[in-house]
């Protein structure tokens, strides 16, 4: 991957793909396989981008199906990453997210289930319900429903953490 693609292309996006992986992982070293992995996929898949939507959701369906995928390799697999570091553009944003009161929310995020993760990320990101519905590849009517139910969940499981 040339230094040029990934400042321009995957850096204004590392945030999108931060925030995911961390959705998706328990360890510091998971995440760094998943962020190396998100943006060789990136690059990879490049060529098939075919702007029928925006740069943004292509990086957060590739990001998506990256984590969803090693997490069922995890799983099924018990499969161990190899670690190495991350690329310097990155390392700040990873510092900006170890606030305790956003850790506590990653915790809860992550006993939700693979699509509701991916659903409450999105609206966080304050995607639109149709933006949503496109990259999870679910119909756009289900996630007004399905939000309102995520946060209840989520608000459940952080009153629990407080006690």
């Amino acid at each position: 991957m040339g230094s040029d693609f990934y400042q321009s292309m995957i850096l204004p996006h590392a945030g999108i793909i931060i925030k995911i992986c961390r959705a998706y992982t328990n360890s510091q070293e998971d995440f760094e396989d998943y962020y190396q992995e998100v943006c060789l996929q990136i690059w990879r898949s490049n060529d098939r981008f075919n702007q029928q939507c925006e740069w943004s959701t292509w990086v957060y369906k590739i990001s998506l199906n990256v984590c969803l995928t090693y997490l069922k390799k995890t799983c099924n697999h018990h499969q161990i990453f190899a670690s190495d570091a991350l690329p310097a553009g990155a390392q700040q944003e990873v510092a900006n997210f170890h606030d305790s009161s956003i850790e506590q929310l990653y915790t809860a995020i992550r006993q939700l289930s693979e699509v509701d993760r991916a659903v409450i990320l999105l609206y966080l990101e304050e995607k639109s319900y149709q933006q949503i519905a496109d990259i999870i590849g679910t119909n756009f009517n289900n996630i007004g429903v399905r939000i309102g139910r995520i946060k209840q969940r989520l608000n459940k499981i952080l009153n629990r953490q407080e006690s």
